[in-house]
C-alpha cells in the first residue's frame, strides 16, 4: 500500500502516542538528554479531535503509523501541539506532508497568529517551520527539582489562593485574565483541565481582586499559569511553589519562558535547574509572553 495521509481517528491515538514518545527519545537520547518521553493517556488529543478534528492528522503506509500531526484553535490563536515522524523514516517529505495538512486547518479556521514550541536543538524542524512563515521568538525553559530542595527558604505567598470551580463566573474571570496574559480565551481548555483528576487548578487573589491562575499536577508539575500583569508574576509563581512543596512529590517542574526574568530568577534561587532548553516558534508579532508559563508544549 502507498503512503497515505488521512484525519485522525479516536482508535489512531494510543498508537499515536507511542510514536512520539519513541520519536522524542530518540532525539533527546540522540543529543545527549536521555529519554524525556514516556506513555500517557491521549487524553487532551481526543479532546482536540473531538472539539475540531480538522487539526488531527496520520501519515500510514500498509496500515502502519508513519507520523502524526496535530493542532488545536483558539480565538485568533493556531497551536501545532505535535508534529513528529517515525525515526526510520525522517527525511522523506512526510514531515512537510503533514504540516501543509495542519497549515490548511490553521488557514481554514483564519487564525491571525501560529505557534508550537519544539526543541532549541531540533534544528531540522526549525528549518521546516521558517519555510512556512514560522521563527524563533523566545526560549522556554523546562525547569525542576526536589520538593525539599525547593521548599527552602521558599518566601511566603503573598497572593490568596482559592480553587477554581466550573461556574459561569469562575470561567469569565478566567477569560479576563487569559485574554491579558496571551490575548485569546481558553474556557473549553479550562473546562478540560478541570475534568482532569490529576490537576488541581486555583484562582490567586491580591486582596480582593482576582489577579491569575494556576495548575499543578499531582506529580508536582506547575503549570499554565497566568497573571493580569507582569508586576505580580514572580509572586503568582511563588505561591505555586509553596502549593506544589506543601504536597506530597517528589519533584516540582515548569515551563518557564526567558523573557520572564523575576520568575527566571527565583526558580533558580529555589535550587530549579534546567533539565531541556526549548523554543517558541512563531509568526510575526506572536510571543514574547511576560504574564503566562505554559503547561507543556502540546497545551501551550
Amino acid at each position: 500500500m502507498s503512503l497515505v495521509y488521512r484525519p485522525a481517528r479516536a482508535n489512531d491515538l494510543a498508537a499515536a502516542d507511542a510514536l512520539v514518545v519513541a520519536s522524542i527519545n530518540e532525539l533527546t537520547i540522540r543529543h545527549g538528554f536521555g529519554p524525556m518521553a514516556s506513555a500517557s493517556p491521549p487524553s487532551f488529543q481526543l479532546f482536540s479531535l473531538e472539539d475540531d478534528p480538522d487539526g488531527l492528522w496520520v501519515a500510514e503506509d500498509s496500515r502502519a503509523m508513519l507520523g502524526f500531526a496535530w493542532s488545536w484553535v483558539c480565538g485568533d490563536v493556531w497551536f501545532l501541539a505535535q508534529l513528529f515522524v517515525d525515526p526510520a523514516r525522517q527525511g522523506e517529505g512526510i514531515g512537510n506532508e503533514l504540516l501543509e495538512r495542519t497549515m490548511e486547518h490553521a488557514r481554514k479556521s483564519g487564525a491571525a497568529h501560529k505557534a508550537l514550541i519544539t526543541f532549541t536543538f531540533n534544528r531540522v524542524s526549525q528549518g521546516l517551520y521558517m519555510r512556512h512563515g514560522l521563527f524563533p521568538r523566545m526560549p522556554v525553559y523546562l525547569f525542576n527539582a526536589a520538593r525539599d530542595r525547593v521548599a527552602q527558604a521558599l518566601p511566603e505567598p503573598r497572593l490568596r489562593a482559592a480553587a477554581i470551580d466550573d461556574s459561569a463566573a469562575t470561567m469569565e474571570k478566567l477569560a479576563a485574565i487569559d485574554s491579558s496574559a496571551i490575548g485569546i480565551s481558553r474556557e473549553k481548555h479550562h473546562r478540560h483541565l478541570l475534568n482532569d483528576a490529576a490537576v488541581g487548578g486555583v484562582l490567586l487573589h491580591a486582596g480582593s481582586e482576582c489577579v491569575g491562575y494556576a495548575y499543578i499536577s499531582a506529580s508536582g508539575h506547575i503549570g499554565p499559569l497566568a497573571v493580569t500583569r507582569s508586576g505580580i508574576l514572580r509572586d503568582a509563581f511563588s505561591t505555586a511553589l509553596r502549593l506544589a512543596a506543601d504536597s506530597s512529590v517528589e519533584k516540582i517542574s515548569a515551563f518557564l519562558p526567558g523573557t520572564c526574568d523575576s520568575v527566571l530568577s527565583l526558580a533558580v534561587k529555589q535550587g530549579m535547574r534546567i533539565s531541556f532548553p526549548m523554543l517558541l516558534i512563531a509568526s510575526p508579532g506572536y510571543g514574547g509572553w511576560t504574564q503566562y508559563l505554559p503547561r507543556n508544549p502540546g497545551f501551550m
